[in-house]
């Protein structure tokens, strides 16, 4: 059986682009797949974050993950910060990586153009961190959007040097995609990315959004001023995100979708319906489940032992390969 990892941060609140894009993704692969998905608190930490707020969302987003779906009975889900392999073999992961490598990462160019001299050296160093998360689990399909395509080759190329250097050690990771779905763009800005955080929060719907709020979002949303509909991303990127969504929430292909309309009333309307009743039986469950804050909890703790049972055998295996003596 193929094992399957991938990780979300605990920081602000999982959107639409989000479920489409990853989660719903990682309810199928649990099924077919040796699942680990992990919630990854110390990546949370290259910025600054309240600490309590931080111990929500961490709470918020296991909840929000078992209500979409995934077993903790099936998959192994766990926080990142309860392995505490993660931390060791990014250390020795670093020892690997050069400083060239990590200036290339587009991501901490974005995240710390205020200037580099004040940016957390977390920032800097966490995609090496991230390859660790991965091959601490010899995970050999990694689920990825477009935006973390980058981090998984520079894995790959961490998990081939070091095995060239030291010997096989590690299981070189794949990235997958989903073929729908995969980058759902903000309702009000579609050039961008749907994102977590609060710059647009209109234009971004969150799993746990009312229906009405729902509604008025989609129905708000920016289009064009021409009239047609069709699937054209460069010259409509608008439409585009509609039909993408619609799609992703029905099980079609986008430009099929496009070929059943020719307003952009009912499009909206339809897609605000579709998107409301995905999401309904995911907020349903989260309000279950969110009665009872200790089984979540207990969850965790579980994973993390499923987690660190394998996480330990692989750490052992790096130290040694790197010369590191062992306690005996």
């Amino acid at each position: 059986m193929v094992r399957v990892l991938s990780g979300i941060q605990p920081t602000g609140d999982i959107h639409l682009g989000n479920y489409l894009g990853a989660v719903r993704g990682w309810v199928d692969d649990q099924h077919a797949q040796d699942s680990y998905f992990c919630v990854v608190d110390l990546h949370a930490l290259t910025v600054p974050r309240d600490p309590a707020e931080l111990r929500a969302k961490t709470v918020e987003t296991t909840l929000l993950l078992v209500a979409a779906g995934l077993d903790p009975e099936v998959c192994t889900l766990f926080v990142q910060s309860h392995v505490h392999e993660h931390a060791e073999l990014s250390w020795i992961l670093e020892s690997v990586a050069s400083m060239g490598e990590l200036r290339r990462m587009t991501q901490f160019k974005e995240k710390a153009k205020e200037g580099e001299e004040s940016a957390r050296v977390s920032l800097f160093t966490y995609p090496v961190l991230q390859a660790a998360d991965i091959l601490l689990y010899d995970a050999e399909r990694v689920p990825v959007g477009e935006d973390q395509r980058q981090h998984l080759e520079l894995c790959r190329d961490i998990a081939l040097r070091f095995n060239h250097r030291y010997g096989d050690t590690f299981v070189v990771p794949e990235a997958t995609h989903p073929k729908v779905g995969a980058r759902i763009m903000d309702l009000q800005r579609p050039a961008a990315k749907m994102s977590k955080s609060a710059d647009s929060p209109q234009g971004t719907v969150l799993v746990l959004d009312d229906p009405a709020v729902i509604d008025r979002k989609v129905k708000r949303a920016v289009t064009d001023t021409a009239s047609d509909v069709s699937f054209d991303p460069d010259k409509k990127p608008g439409v585009a995100n509609l039909l993408q969504i619609l799609a992703a929430a029905t099980g079609r292909r986008p430009a099929d979708v496009a070929q059943g309309y020719s307003q952009y009333g009912p499009l909206k309307a339809d897609t605000s319906a579709a998107v409301i009743e995905l999401l309904r039986p995911v907020r349903e469950r989260y309000v279950e489940l969110a009665s009872d804050p200790e089984a979540v909890r207990t969850t965790l703790r579980h994973g993390a032992e499923k987690a660190e049972a394998v996480a330990a055998g692989t750490l052992a295996r790096a130290r040694a390969a790197i010369g590191l003596l062992s306690r005996g």
